[in-house]
């Protein structure tokens, strides 16, 4: 990445400057919605903009280039987005140097009609263009109007994203996602799977334990998939490249102390897999594995390709080989035909896991998905009534799962200040519960982003803890 330059009211490169930077362009600012995949694009994104020559703006209104990295898994989060468009647009009006920008997946949904409906709009991107930021602009510079939603290979990464962490990040390991569940739209905009080679993830990770992370969280859109787009198979006949042999990889990267992975597929989630976390000690004691609904006939609408009874197996071997791990999980209310019956399921599933957090959703029919078309929708007033009453329980849940970490010492990596009081440092337990604690040392020094400190657990909530440094 390039060395950042200083950025007159102008744009233009300021006394004193480095000669050997890019030209500056101006200032951007980026807001992104949605999951981690989209906040990892937007990092590389940002990377290439100050490679380009742009700096930090300080908001999205008086920045020279604007752009909105978009998520439609959920309607109301694209409303959001073309709620923020409009804003951009009236403003483009009046400063036709604006240089307005939408990525991710509305981007590769909706395509040229984007610029149909915002025509003030200069780059249209799916998400598996994100590498090719910097070639798109230079199209937008020379006058054009782009939209690039086609079919893409994904490259390797060869821009320094900017991290919005110095202690932990993101590392893409597969993009891309081949199930084809009924109710979802990530397949048609983030397209097929396809991995990294394990040499070049290494090296991404190696290269962040030289700049000091501690923490990197590998990311997939269906993680267990990784590999089987790869070639090679092993002398006893199974793939050589999996998720399972990529975090044996990967594991002695020296300076890295925990190693994540995001997001799995119950389908896939494989005995040797759990065995190999239980193994490695640098792997957290954290699994995100979404379940989406507790019957079985609703799985199977769904076309997930498992039933309750596999995943309630997945956990109880997990919990069997670290007792203490969390386990969060995604799941949706309200899907297309769904009766109470099958509704009380879900809420049996997660009161007898017992789930230190689940994402919850109602269902929002998304386009060119098989459910959005099923005549037996349910009425918006059912689908909230049951996500509040989930709610209620998960958080009931959350709390209960909190309370075991009571009186207990907590390895904690220390991410960053608290924004509400400067006066307390927050991190994170192995097993992912944000944690905040004072900002020194019983013996007055100044704990910094990056240490490991044990902290005695005080206060336990829902979803977070407090304690004081030992």
């Amino acid at each position: 990445m390039a060395i950042a330059t200083k950025t007159s009211a102008s744009g233009q490169t300021a006394p004193g400057s480095d000669p050997a930077a890019p030209q500056q362009r101006g200032s951007y600012w980026i807001t992104t919605f949605g999951c981690q995949m989209n906040k990892a694009d937007s990092e590389r994104m940002a990377g290439i903009l100050e490679a380009m020559g742009y700096a930090p703006g300080l908001d999205e209104h008086t920045a020279d280039l604007v752009l909105y990295n978009t998520c439609t898994i959920r309607d109301n989060a694209e409303q959001k987005v073309y709620s923020y468009l409009g804003r951009q647009a009236q403003r483009k009006r009046t400063n036709p140097h604006l240089t307005l920008v939408v990525a991710g997946c509305v981007a590769q949904q909706e395509g040229e009609a984007l610029l149909r409906r915002v025509p003030e709009l200069d780059l249209v991107m799916g998400p598996q263009h994100a590498n090719r930021l910097d070639t798109l602009l230079s199209q937008v510079e020379s006058g054009q109007q782009v939209v690039a939603t086609g079919e893409h290979h994904i490259l390797e990464d060869i821009t320094t994203a900017r991290r919005d962490s110095a202690v932990c990040a993101w590392v893409n390991v597969i993009y891309g996602c081949n199930e084809r569940c009924t109710y979802c739209v990530v397949p048609s905009v983030r397209g097929v799977e396809q991995s990294r080679r394990p040499e070049a993830i290494r090296l991404e990770m190696e290269g962040l334990a030289e700049r000091g992370y501690r923490e990197v969280t590998l990311l997939g859109q269906n993680i267990d998939a990784y590999g089987r787009d790869l070639p090679g198979i092993t002398p006893e006949g199974r793939r050589q490249h999996t998720l399972t042999d990529l975090l044996r990889f990967v594991h002695d990267v020296r300076g890295l102390e925990r190693i994540r992975f995001a997001t799995s597929h119950p389908r896939y989630f494989t005995d040797r897999l759990i065995d190999t976390c239980a193994d490695l000690e640098k792997v957290c004691e954290h699994f995100h594995i979404p379940f989406q609904s507790g019957d079985n006939d609703v799985l199977r609408a769904m076309a997930r390709g498992y039933t309750v009874e596999r995943y309630r197996r997945i956990l109880d071997r997990i919990r069997e080989r670290m007792p203490d791990a969390a386990i969060s999980a995604d799941v949706i209310v309200g899907f297309p035909g769904e009766t109470d019956a099958q509704y009380r399921h879900t809420l049996d599933l997660v009161e007898a896991v017992g789930f230190d957090a689940v994402n919850t959703a109602a269902y929002s029919p998304r386009p060119n998905t098989p459910a959005a078309d099923w005549p037996d929708q349910l009425s918006e007033a059912v689908k909230v009534e049951r996500l509040q009453e989930l709610n209620a329980l998960v958080e009931t849940q959350a709390k209960q799962r909190s309370a075991r970490y009571a009186g207990r010492c907590e390895e904690i990596l220390v991410e960053g200040s608290n924004p509400r009081d400067p006066g307390q440092m927050m991190g994170r337990t192995r097993t992912n519960r944000l944690t905040f604690f004072p900002s020194s040392r019983p013996d007055g020094s100044v704990i910094a982003p990056g240490d490991l400190v044990s902290v005695r657990i005080d206060q336990v909530r829902a979803f977070s803890l407090s304690g004081a440094v030992l």
